[in-house]
């Protein structure tokens, strides 16, 4: 039995050689010109296709995407026409009224009544009944305008009425915080305003899973995103909203706050930001590092392909990891949630995988046509003879 390549075997290997740069096994970046993949864009309100470019990481872009990540702009909810000073009773609140010296006129509340169970509910329509009086309008008025109202009114029948007026119960007004916080559930607007971090701090806090980079502010048919990391990092007051009756904030999990790293690295793995923050070189070092021997250090990218809006152009930025100096870029480079971190395959590797999946095949037929020769022999060897007799 001979050992050597066949024919076929050996036409096989040399289309798989001369091929081997477009059949070679595993992904990788075939030019640093550009993208060879369209994808949906949108261009002035219009879905359209296009390529990525590549941008080459440097300095300037290190820079840039610093400075992005600084100004990361959220469309927040217009502020209200009418700074908040006092809250404004509304349907379904209880009121305790009080008349000095004049306990007829005052709430029951006794000493097994709460107030709040007492008190004088604000009907439906807005107005409340009281004695000597008859119906006013509460709702839409502070409890000083109330105060002001009735002790006007019951003047004509008591002389030098001293009248107070506090909310026992609010429940007009309230607004909904749920997600990744302590206590989930229903937050009643009173007079304390009711901002972004009071909701949340009155919900309990946030959990471990809670992303504070994604808060998002349900009012009405509209969504807002509110960052409250940078309210507590940056003292970004601009995010810590005014809620408003039927408010939903909603507290989002990181599960949206990941990166993932593959290629040539140890472990090819998906990596979760902390706190918004992690850098290229810091989630190459948690994938256990750039391969030295398979990798080709020269081609490490960062696919960005947007998460907050789908149909943003993506884009590339291609690292040259070549020169260990380069890993001070890589060290500033801030990545983003969902980027896809690449790292490249060295040539030599694609070419001893190409190698090795064809080299079983090419023995496998030459051993197989090998044992096949001898017998075509014999027949000739036979049939010689017998022309000879």
């Amino acid at each position: 039995m001979r050992n050597t390549l066949t024919p076929l075997a050996l036409a096989l290997v040399a289309m798989a050689l001369g091929a081997c740069q477009t059949i070679g096994p595993g992904m990788y970046m075939s030019t640093l010109g550009g993208s060879e993949v369209e994808v949906p864009v949108d261009d002035n309100g219009q879905p359209i296709t296009a390529k990525a470019d590549i941008t080459r990481i440097t300095a300037e872009v290190v820079r840039d995407q610093l400075e992005q990540a600084r100004q990361a702009s959220y469309q927040l909810p217009p502020a209200p026409q009418e700074p908040y000073r006092r809250y404004r009773l509304g349907a379904r609140d209880i009121l305790s009224i009080t008349v000095w010296d004049h306990p007829e006129l005052t709430i029951p509340a006794g000493e097994f009544r709460a107030a709040d169970q007492a008190g004088t509910v604000i009907n439906e329509d807005g107005t409340i009944f009281y004695p000597y009086v008859g119906v006013v309008k509460a709702a839409g008025l502070t409890t000083e305008e109330l105060r002001d109202t009735l002790t006007r009114r019951i003047a004509r029948y008591i002389e030098a009425p001293q009248l107070d007026v506090r909310v026992a119960a609010y429940r007009s007004q309230k607004a909904y915080v749920v997600g990744e916080v302590k206590n989930p559930g229903i937050q009643s607007i009173n007079d304390v305003p009711l901002t972004v971090t009071e909701a949340i701090n009155r919900a309990g806090g946030v959990t471990e899973a809670a992303d504070q980079r994604l808060v998002t502010l349900s009012r009405g048919s509209k969504v807002y995103q509110v960052d409250v990391q940078g309210i507590y990092e940056r003292g970004d007051e601009r995010q810590n909203v005014l809620l408003m009756d039927g408010d939903v904030l909603n507290v989002w999990d990181n599960e949206l706050n990941k990166v993932f790293v593959l290629g040539e690295v140890g472990t090819q793995r998906s990596l979760r930001l902390n706190k918004g923050r992690l850098t290229l070189a810091e989630a190459l070092g948690d994938a256990g590092g750039v391969d030295p021997v398979s990798s080709s250090p020269g081609k490490v990218f960062v696919i960005r392909g947007g998460r907050s809006d789908a149909l943003a152009k993506p884009q590339i930025f291609h690292l040259d990891a070549a020169s260990p100096d380069a890993l001070l870029l890589a060290d500033r480079f801030p990545l983003r949630p969902r980027d896809v971190v690449y790292v490249d395959t060295a040539p030599v590797t694609r070419w001893n995988r190409v190698i090795s999946q064809i080299l079983p095949t090419a023995q496998t037929l030459s051993a197989s046509t090998a044992t096949n020769f001898p017998l075509f022999e014999g027949q000739r060897t036979t049939q010689t003879t017998r022309v000879t007799r």
